[in-house]
């Protein structure tokens, strides 16, 4: 007798709803949390640096030291929030936070440009944030070559040369995000982050609740399978699950204004596949644990690393061959490129196969170690 029994699986499936709508704190979980973190996140991860602030030491105070001020600040990549006398002003500014570079100005600085000589000009940058310092660099060193490209030609047309022409110059063209912006980017990831973390951490309480509460006595007698048990467990919150990801799939689209450019149908079926995975993982999870506490404690044991494993937040492809061969291991890993892939790419099944053949593996590896854990007898 070792066939799967439909109406065994299926009282499964009614006594976990039954008890779904008793635990109203956990059925709130599955449907708010994830609008409240996504909204929280959506807003708070963030990788554009905009807006850094900048001490200004302006020793020439003139028309021209003004000008080349405005050309930092124009770009809105910087912002003027205080103004030096000295180095002492402004390394005291960089200790305590309140600027992260300092922009100075020589005396000169006017002088020199009255008589078309090479004039310098200083740029003190706190670099304990390498994101925001590589930002000023690279911005900065654009600003000052824009600008003297432009006074080189002014030089050149009052001595009736004509306009210099670069030997080089390059035609690029961003795809898929042409702004470059960071939520577009962001907002798949969290959709999947969100989801993953949500749904397990619920499955993961799901048999060590059993135990318990002492109804795991009440399924020793009976002739359910292990098979009919895991699936009975899963199925209401595969539902539950579906439900939330639409909502935050559309606040995502509307709130945040990251639209979906490729197929929606085959958007929710592989979610739906990666629901299925996560579910797994936390029925998993409750295999291993013998109280919620454990169960908490290995869920997010599993969430941390994936984090950083998934390249949600870096680049996998700069992370050792071996951290990448862990990341294989996380099924966030593959949901991510295919979240990313329908939503900035519009790519099809033909592009994400792989991805999807990952999941599917991890899903049926799973719930078959799964199954192998599970012991119809009290320990």
């Amino acid at each position: 007798m070792r066939r799967f029994v439909f109406g065994r699986y299926w009282s499964v499936v009614k006594k976990e709803v039954i008890q779904i709508k008793r635990d109203r704190p956990s059925l709130g979980i599955a449907l708010v949390m994830p609008l409240m973190m996504l909204f929280l996140f959506g807003y708070a991860v963030n990788t554009d640096v905009n807006d850094i602030k900048m001490v200004v030491w302006d020793q020439s105070a003139t028309a021209y030291s003004r000008e080349l001020i405005d050309q930092f600040t124009n770009t809105r990549v910087f912002e003027v929030s205080a103004h030096a006398s000295g180095y002492r002003a402004i390394e005291s500014m960089l200790d305590d936070g309140s600027a992260s570079v300092a922009l100075v100005i020589p005396p000169d600085y006017a002088r020199k440009r009255d008589r078309n000589e090479p004039a310098n000009i200083q740029m003190l940058i706190d670099g304990s944030d390498p994101n925001i310092a590589r930002t000023a660099v690279s911005n900065a060193q654009l600003i000052v070559q824009n600008r003297s490209i432009t006074m080189q030609e002014s030089r050149m047309q009052k001595q009736g040369m004509s306009e210099l022409e670069p030997p080089l110059t390059l035609d690029s063209r961003v795809l898929f995000n042409p702004n470059m912006e960071s939520i577009v980017f962001n907002i798949p990831g969290l959709i999947g982050l969100i989801m993953q973390n949500v749904t397990m951490i619920l499955t993961a309480f799901s048999l060590v609740r059993e135990k318990e509460r002492g109804t795991m006595e009440q399924l020793i007698v009976t002739p359910i399978r292990p098979l009919e048990l895991m699936l009975g467990k899963i199925t209401p919150y595969v539902g539950i699950g579906l439900f939330s990801f639409c909502l935050v799939l559309l606040v995502g689209t509307y709130w945040f204004g990251v639209p979906v450019k490729g197929s929606i149908s085959l958007l929710v079926s592989l979610s739906i596949l990666f629901l299925l995975t996560t579910l797994t993982l936390g029925i998993f999870i409750s295999t291993i644990a013998k109280t919620q506490l454990q169960a908490m404690q290995i869920a997010f044991a599993f969430i941390l690393p994936s984090v950083l494993l998934s390249g949600f937040m870096f680049p996998r492809e700069s992370m050792p061959l071996v951290i990448q061969w862990l990341g294989g291991l996380v099924p966030l890993t593959y949901f991510l490129e295919i979240l990313r892939g329908i939503f900035l790419k519009a790519v099809d099944l033909t592009a994400l196969w792989k991805d999807a053949l990952g999941m599917g593996i991890f899903f049926l590896l799973i719930l078959t170690v799964s199954m192998l854990r599970f012991r119809k007898k009290i320990e």
